[in-house]
């Protein structure tokens, strides 16, 4: 979306720092004396689609729950924040607050030979010193890895701090940044990351806006099959990819917010040579960002859902295709932002008519997201994190909280209850088992639930 200089600050009572899970007291103590420290679960696995739902290997369905950590696609060419923070500590942090996937928006230009880092700081990065922008960017997945995160890589503009300007997925008359250096990017990025799991997706061109198309007669505008090309140019390359293609603007005279219009995709539908591995993938903002009709409505906002129907929603209603909400976001600071995002919680959860309830059915999961966004430095949205780059809003993560999944492909032999969380649920079935045999609670298989098993289950202690 929007990065800018100028760092907008909340009100300080939104800033609060948010504690890590808590466990019972009784946890807590035996954690202490047993000195365990957590497990990593590494996420395992490509991801496919089927319907409107994106699932893992073995068909089941999962939910893509996330933020963006942007930077790259500016004049530092790498994530902010790492002029006061460790990047590891970071990414640590984003799993801490229960989200499973990263977007990182990126440059063609932070992918030329030659491009150079700025803004870190070596003394809290020592391993960073020296790297060039994919280098860091390699860094950043490695550890995602390890953490069990995943990662969405996003072409959000050829040149840094240009994407207000760049409507199309090339820039006209340019000898250098033309369709065919996007498809090359892409393809050497989809080799890059060849057989690491960690990197799921291509979201190969953020907002597309203003002379974009989606048709099958403007060959120079057509978004859509400019989508089709490099989508499957990047499958070639890689075909364990999600390939997620954005909307555009304005289709048909009716305009949203930019990459946010898939009405087109109802008559001319993107075609990949695997169609498994279609994403479409919308953005939407309230009020505050860009005064729409539709906020001004005298049934906002029991109108919303009527509205993203007609551009996205139906999409996923009809079962065709999984929905990535790759930006929302919002300061909070009026009673309008507040409904919107409520409102639009409670749709992507699956409540697709305000009703109270879930209209998913039985097994299938809600639309996939990555909220806008971890940096503070949005000057739109701000971010989660407030200008020290450490303090959370407890505020906006209450808006996510129910909305967060599991991470994608991870299994704690500890999550008794199959919740993604392994917490006092999960403690309390262990203890009423102690010393019992033939219980899923013995974990290490010796016969009996006792202290090797209660070890296992406060070393998993968290989101899986």
């Amino acid at each position: 979306m929007r990065a800018q200089p100028r760092v907008e600050r909340q009100a300080v009572s939104s800033w609060l720092r948010l504690p890590r899970t808590s466990v019972t007291q009784s946890a807590a103590a035996l954690l202490a004396a047993a000195s365990l420290q957590a497990v990593a679960h590494s996420g395992t696995g490509y991801l496919s689609t089927s319907g409107n739902q994106i699932v893992d290997g073995a068909g089941n369905s999962v939910r893509i729950t996330g933020i963006n950590w942007f930077g790259f696609e500016t004049g530092t060419h790498v994530v902010h924040g790492l002029w006061t923070r460790n990047y590891k500590d970071m990414l640590q942090q984003v799993k801490d607050l229960g989200f499973n996937t990263l977007r990182i928006p990126y440059c063609n230009a932070a992918l030329s030979p030659g491009a150079t880092t700025n803004s870190i700081n070596n003394w809290a990065n020592p391993d960073l010193e020296g790297l060039s922008p994919i280098q860091v960017l390699d860094k950043i997945v490695e550890h995602c890895g390890e953490l069990g995160l995943r990662v969405i890589l996003d072409r959000h503009s050829a040149l840094a701090d240009n994407f207000w300007n760049e409507n199309l997925w090339y820039i006209p008359g340019s000898p250098t940044w033309t369709e065919q250096r996007w498809i090359d990017d892409w393809v050497m990025l989809a080799g890059r990351y060849g057989g690491n799991a960690t990197v799921i997706g291509a979201d190969l061109f953020n907002e597309p806006k203003n002379s974009a198309t989606w048709g099958n007669s403007a060959p120079a505008t057509d978004w859509n099959r400019a989508a089709e090309r490099c989508g499957n140019a990047i499958l070639a390359a890689n075909p364990e990819w999600l390939i997620i293609v954005e909307g555009v603007q304005t289709f048909a005279g009716q305009s949203t917010w930019w990459g946010g219009n898939l009405m087109g995709a109802a008559s001319f539908p993107v075609v990949l040579s695997a169609p498994n591995k279609l994403v479409y993938s919308m953005h939407d903002y309230p009020a505050s960002v860009h005064a729409q009709p539709w906020f001004g409505a005298p049934n906002y906002p029991a109108n919303l859902p009527g509205v993203w129907n007609g551009f996205w929603g139906y999409l996923f209603a009809q079962n065709t295709a999984p929905l990535l909400l790759g930006e929302f976001g919002t300061k909070l600071q009026t009673t309008s932002d507040q409904e919107w995002l409520d409102t639009l919680m409670q749709y992507i959860d699956g409540d697709l008519d305000l009703d109270g309830q879930s209209d998913l059915p039985i097994g299938a999961k809600g639309m996939s997201w990555t909220f806008w966004c971890l940096n503070p430095n949005s000057g739109d949205t701000g971010g989660i994190l407030a200008d020290d780059w450490i303090t959370v809003n407890v505020v906006k993560m209450a808006y996510l909280q129910d909305s967060l999944a599991p991470l994608i492909g991870a299994a704690c032999a500890a999550d008794l209850d199959g919740s993604g969380i392994v917490d006092g649920a999960d403690l309390g079935a262990l203890l009423g088992n102690w010393g019992g045999a033939g219980s899923a609670a013995d974990f290490n298989g010796d016969g009996t639930v006792d202290g090797s098993d209660l070890g296992e289950l406060l070393g998993e202690w968290g989101p899986c």
